[in-house]
């Protein structure tokens, strides 16, 4: 009978996430929900061996995996072929069109900007769940696609036994924003945008955590030997009644268009209209209807001749500028800021935008009140591109770049040659203090646990600390003056403090902070002198000699080891316990010989920082754009889009994260 009714509660709940996920009119209210979920639960806990992997008690998460196995797809998962302009949309279908000899009807639907997700489904029940890979393997993340709601973990008995569907995983920007608050408040990097958060997600060891995350899910492919479907508008309500979330028609998020100016008026509708979308897109994505146009036109090696990507630029939004502000920087840089009047963009609010120096906002002629035109760079980071000036108030006062620092009052500098003002108050303006001890206690850097920003706000308001040296000087009756600083805070700082003086040299010679010196830059001046005493007394011509080392950093050094204050903060340092020379990394090698890598995307084994370290520690180079002189563009799932078409028209080569670790020998 408990049997019975396991089956029977499982089915229920399989149909009430439908109903909620799927067609958005839930049939239980959330409690009824709940108990029913819980009940199954103790059900299944009394009876172990009714255990079933696609149970909607699965949803919830809890299995833990070490690693995620590499699978050949089934068939392969191929790019789009992708375009900017109108011309190149009109030349392939036109060129389509003439392949099929008939007439065409095409389907243009949303491309969503997530991870991209093939499900395996056998005897109606989810048995695999495969990310894209390289295209001919992907990493099995089942246990993961299992914890999103929306995703069907059995189909009804109208479904075909085996079936293969395709789609994207992403984040809603409401999920996006809430999971990225609760990691700043938590004190943890944040995710540049909700592709990322996604990929990164997804390659999550615990599953328990993926649930909590709350992923979404688009279905957009169907595959079947079972089942022919004689168009793709049929094959995606097919499956949209067997449960699986997919383009809704109601929204406009897929339509049928029967010549080129339906599909330019879908794309100029998607253009404009995107920011009001709960998700994030990159364009949209335009192919035949016919499933037998399909196979009778094919593919290419890298992407099928009836389908293509079309990207929109850098959407756009126009709002008046309120007022500019001023940040001061670690290094004393004075960076300008506009004050918005709040503007939705690519799904999120935005109040202000840099304006990077001086020379730009002259290049704008900015005044107050300007209607200005802001964009996201990347679609990250919102950026100041042009003015209306048509718009311009009467009377408006003129944007004129400060002339003394806005915290400490000391006049401003600008070097020759360099676009930003700074302050030259190193010592005794707050910002500056505060910033240089954050970077120091960074995790890039020294990695001290225990130290965070607030903590480095009351140290400095204070009195208690100016410069990193200070920080270990410190005694735990100082610790005990700070708000809410107990005795496990206390020790948990002293730990931290203790524990950094095992951090390698180059990372020391990046925590100090020098302009121009950020961690790539640190290795190799690191690696090149082999000290701090060695590089302290280094020549102008001997810092250019290092390679990739340019005036403007070699002058950087030289003239903070010029200082000395400078020298004085190393030598206490050094008397701290803190490392001061160069040790190669065990296992270290020139197996690499020098080549250039770009880094993108997300590997499974290894963290973003670990690859770049193996790659170093095996006698590669980082490089941060990808460019002529790039060797291999190193690509894990999820690769920024504008690199991937930056390496392909560069020619440089693809290599996978399987083959990185062939070339090296290890994971290590």
């Amino acid at each position: 009978m408990s049997l019975d009714r396991i089956q029977t509660l499982r089915a229920e709940l399989h149909e009430h996430n439908r109903r909620y996920y799927v067609d958005d009119a839930p049939s239980v209210s959330d409690a009824a929900f709940d108990a029913l979920l819980r009940e199954l639960q103790d059900l299944e806990g009394q009876f172990p061996e009714s255990f079933d992997p696609n149970s909607p008690t699965q949803r919830v998460g809890g299995m833990v995996v070490k690693s995620f196995e590499a699978v050949p797809h089934k068939r392969p998962m191929l790019s789009l072929s992708n375009s900017y302009s109108s011309e190149e949309l009109i030349e392939f279908v036109e060129r389509a069109e003439t392949s099929a000899g008939e007439p065409v009807t095409w389907s243009a639907e949303l491309k969503y900007d997530g991870v991209a997700i093939s499900l395996w489904y056998e005897n109606r029940q989810l048995v695999r769940a495969l990310t894209r890979g390289d295209g001919e393997k992907g990493d099995d993340v089942s246990v993961n696609i299992r914890t999103i709601p929306s995703i069907p973990l059995t189909l009804p008995p109208d479904a075909p036994q085996e079936l293969e569907v395709r789609g994207e995983v992403v984040y809603t920007f409401e999920k996006f924003e809430a999971l990225n608050a609760r990691r700043a408040a938590a004190g943890q990097d944040t995710f540049a945008n909700p592709r990322n958060a996604a990929s990164g997600t997804l390659k999550m060891q615990d599953s328990a955590e993926v649930a909590r995350r709350g992923l979404s899910a688009f279905i957009y492919a169907v595959y079947s030997e079972d089942r022919q479907f004689e168009s793709h508008r049929v094959a995606l309500e097919a499956i949209r009644g067997w449960g699986f979330p997919t383009p809704s028609r109601e929204h406009r998020w897929v339509e049928s268009c029967a010549q080129v100016a339906d599909i330019q008026a879908f794309l100029a509708y998607w253009d404009g209209a995107r920011q009001h979308l709960p998700f994030a897109i990159d364009g949209a994505v335009i192919k035949m209807e016919s499933t037998a146009l399909q196979q009778r036109l094919g593919s290419t090696a890298k992407s099928p001749r009836w389908a293509m990507a079309y990207k929109f630029n850098a959407e756009k939004a126009l709002t008046p500028l309120q007022d500019v502000v001023y940040q001061v920087g670690r290094t004393g840089a004075i960076t300008p800021v506009a004050v918005l009047e709040p503007v939705w963009l690519s799904g999120t609010v935005v109040k202000r935008a840099s304006i990077h120096n001086a020379d730009q906002i002259a290049k704008l002629d900015l005044h107050l009140g300007d209607w200005v035109s802001v964009e996201k760079g990347g679609e990250i980071i919102p950026k100041i591109t042009e003015v209306d000036h048509s718009k311009r108030p009467a009377g408006a006062l003129p944007v004129v770049f400060l002339s003394h620092c806005p915290d400490c009052g000391t006049g401003l500098q600008r070097r020759e040659g360099e676009a930003q003002h700074f302050c030259p108050n190193t010592d005794g303006c707050a910002p500056q203090i505060k910033g240089r001890l954050e970077h120091f206690v960074h995790r890039k850097a020294m990695d001290i646990e225990g130290i965070g920003s607030e903590t480095v706000d009351q140290l400095v308001d204070l009195g208690l600390v100016q410069s990193p040296a200070d920080l270990f000087d410190l005694r735990g009756e100082d610790w005990a003056r700070l708000d809410k600083f107990k005795e496990k805070s206390i020790q948990n700082a002293l730990d931290g403090l203790a524990a950094s003086k095992e951090v390698s040299f180059e990372r020391v010679l990046f925590a100090l902070g020098i302009r121009h010196v950020g961690e790539t830059v640190a290795k190799k001046l690191a690696k090149h002198f082999g000290s701090m005493e060695a590089l302290s007394a280094a020549s102008l011509e001997a810092l250019e000699n290092v390679g990739d080392i340019g005036p403007m950093i070699a002058a950087s050094v030289g003239d903070y080891f010029t200082d000395l204050a400078h020298l004085r903060e190393v030598d206490r340092l050094r008397a701290h316990g803190l490392a001061m020379n160069y040790q190669a990394a065990e296992g270290a090698s020139d197996i690499l010989g020098g080549k250039t890598f770009v880094i993108s995307g997300v590997f499974t084994h290894f963290t973003r920082d670990g690859i770049k370290a193996a790659v170093e520690q095996n006698g590669g180079r980082i490089a941060s754009s990808v460019s002529g002189k790039t060797d291999y563009l190193l690509a894990g799932e999820g690769v920024g889009p504008s690199k991937r078409t930056k390496a392909e028209a560069l020619g440089v080569t693809w290599l996978t994260e399987e083959a990185f670790i062939t070339w090296i020998g290890s994971t290590e």
